[in-house]
């Protein structure tokens, strides 16, 4: 039997995963910071970047059990190479976009709305998909199917450990599932932000400083990825950090972009 707290926990990250995006949305719009074309551009920048180009890269790059280098065991160089993959697909993403794909979109809202577009389909295509995907993976073993229909399809040791995982992960690591989404959105927000003015500034360096961000806040989930840290709270409190100190420097890039300049 799968606890009914595990359940109510997958339902807790879909929950948040969906409908803060959804929040944010409504909340921008009200305010007239909602841009429709960059929140869509960022949409298809986060898709095409992420979701297809690095992860290609992540086939011929990294190790089967997800955890190492395939040409070495070195916890350094997968670390390195896993930050830098997503600083340099996600941030250059946001250049191209911004660059050649929204050249009439240069204000402060604009900004806010591929960060969201960004964010939002990040939460949905990981927070949302992973916690239905969990929900329905946890209905087939509740209700005996899983064993009869999908385990005998699958390798004996990657069943075991599907089932391992949805019995035995925690409400509150899906809550930090879906609570880290959010913290993302944040994030996504400010890079874009910066990302922004390095294009309206004609100073790349600003991307360079979003490439160089995104792997340093990237470094502490790879390292649980590694397992070389296996105490999430202190990743999620890392990563918590990083959103808070991205809600800072997205409200105060509000007067830098009003102002016309740096500030």
């Amino acid at each position: 039997m799968i606890n009914t707290a595990i359940i109510a926990g997958m339902v807790t990250q879909l929950v948040i995963s969906l409908f803060v995006p959804i929040g944010l949305l409504l909340y921008f719009r009200k305010k007239k910071w909602l841009s429709w074309k960059p929140f869509g551009i960022g949409v298809l920048i986060f898709v095409l970047f992420s979701q297809v180009l690095e992860k290609a890269l992540h086939v011929v790059m990294i190790d089967p059990s997800g955890t190492s280098l395939k040409w070495t065991d070195s916890v350094a160089l997968f670390v390195l190479y896993a930050t830098l993959a997503a600083g340099i697909f996600e941030e250059v993403g946001r250049y191209i976009g911004f660059r050649w794909m929204l050249k009439k979109h240069r204000d402060y809202k604009d900004g806010l709305s591929f960060g969201l577009g960004h964010g939002g389909i990040e939460a949905i295509l990981i927070g949302v998909l992973g916690a239905v995907n969990a929900i329905v993976l946890a209905s087939l073993i509740q209700s005996g199917a899983f064993d009869k229909m999908i385990a005998p399809t699958l390798p004996k040791e990657q069943a075991e450990l599907i089932k391992e995982h949805i019995l035995h992960t925690s409400f509150m690591m899906y809550v930090l599932g879906g609570l880290e989404r959010l913290f993302a959105i944040s994030f996504h927000i400010a890079m874009s932000l910066l990302v922004l003015l390095g294009v309206r500034e004609r100073k790349f360096r600003y991307v360079i400083y979003a490439i160089l961000l995104h792997a340093l806040v990237d470094t502490a989930p790879a390292l649980y990825q590694a397992r070389v840290v296996t105490n999430v709270w202190l990743i999620e409190a890392v990563i918590f950090l990083f959103a808070v100190a991205a809600f800072l420097f997205t409200r105060r890039m509000k007067e830098t972009f009003e102002g016309g300049g740096e500030g």
